[in-house]
């Protein structure tokens, strides 16, 4: 580290120059990130000799922010070397994780891929929080993802399920969500009951497309390969040799949660993930899926992972929507609580 002029300046060596472009961003987006994140500036400072690479200097005032900076921009290079590419969420996500003094849980993040697209794009985790949850998916047989919209856990899910399929580990991908009317009649929709009912199913059919290919995966659900139905149609049966995936989990009842899980059969792997923020269940009733959490957390072979708002991967207003509603309805409970009045009857 240098010392002038009251600034302290780290420089970080980038061993592709070509990869300096990609680290600042377009028109310098992405530099400018770090630098309102960490109070310094960045610049590419000549290399000595003229050699291979190239050197970012990051300056301020602050040795632990510039440190912080420079952690960061060395952190981003890596990535860059490995995917050849930095998006808007990466840059800000690890920015936020070394402020937060997180950088050391950083290390092979995004290294290890998943499956790859229809389109020949490999699948990789996008936090900390989504790596861990693939690893428990791969060491667990039952694994229940719970946390707020955005934090990629039905396509996680939906993506260990083909990369399972292609290795042969099992033989069929059943998904499943239940069938709750979200404040709309099913009655009123057109057309027969599979027709009233796809809606619920989109977003399972759209990621198995999406990674599948839309051919692959109409041939996949002819052969029967590949199911996506309705919690309702699990009942009665025994699903050997399957990985199973519940979404939407939330919103299904105790019976179904119970009913669900007790569907595994041999050489089986079940993924459950929701939202217990978001439930559609009539007023009162409670989710299966908090009730499977409490009962079931802590027995070997079934693993809870809570997703948070730093996990999200969708747009990054996403990330404030969410923690203003969760401010706000902190607020709420505790006025709630504050204006609750005190029963007027005493028990003899």
């Amino acid at each position: 580290m240098e010392s002038q002029n009251g600034k302290d300046t780290r420089y970080v060596k980038v061993p592709d120059g070509g990869d300096v472009a990609l680290i600042f961003g377009s028109r310098d987006v992405f530099i400018k990130m770090i630098e309102e994140t960490f109070g310094v500036t960045g610049a590419v400072a000549p290399t000595e000799g003229g050699g291979d690479g190239a050197l970012i200097a990051i300056s301020g005032t602050e040795p632990g922010k510039v440190a912080a900076a420079a952690e960061t921009v060395g952190i981003l290079s890596g990535i860059v070397g490995k995917k050849g590419e930095l998006t808007e969420q990466t840059v800000r996500y690890v920015a936020d994780m070394v402020a937060s003094g997180k950088g050391g849980e950083l290390s092979g993040y995004d290294s290890d891929c998943i499956c790859v697209s229809a389109r020949g794009r490999p699948v990789h985790a996008r936090s900390v929080g989504q790596k861990k949850y693939v690893e428990q998916i791969k060491k667990n047989t039952v694994v229940m993802g719970i946390g707020p919209a955005g934090t990629g856990k039905t396509f996680l899910a939906v993506a260990m399920a083909v990369k399972a399929l292609r290795e042969r580990q099992v033989s069929r991908i059943v998904l499943t969500r239940p069938a709750i009317e979200a404040g709309e009649k099913l009655g009123y929709l057109p057309g027969d009951l599979q027709s009233k009912i796809d809606p619920y199913l989109r977003p399972l059919h759209d990621a198995l497309g999406e990674l599948m290919g839309p051919e692959n995966y109409l041939r996949a659900t002819e052969k029967g390969t590949v199911e996506v139905a309705p919690l309702a149609y699990m009942r009665g049966r025994t699903l050997d040799d399957s990985f199973i995936i519940l979404d939407e989990a939330q919103n299904a009842t105790f019976e179904q949660m119970k009913m669900f899980l007790t569907r595994l059969g041999n050489n089986s792997k079940a993924v459950v993930t929701g939202d217990l923020t978001q439930t559609d269940l009539p007023r009162g009733q409670k989710s299966g899926l908090g009730s499977a959490v409490t009962i079931l957390r802590g027995i070997d072979g079934i693993a809870v992972h809570e997703f948070t708002e730093a996990d999200v991967v969708r747009h990054r207003l996403v990330q404030k929507i969410i923690v203003a509603y969760d401010k706000y309805e902190k607020e709420q409970a505790a006025e709630f609580q504050k204006h609750r009045s005190p029963s007027r009857y005493r028990k003899l």
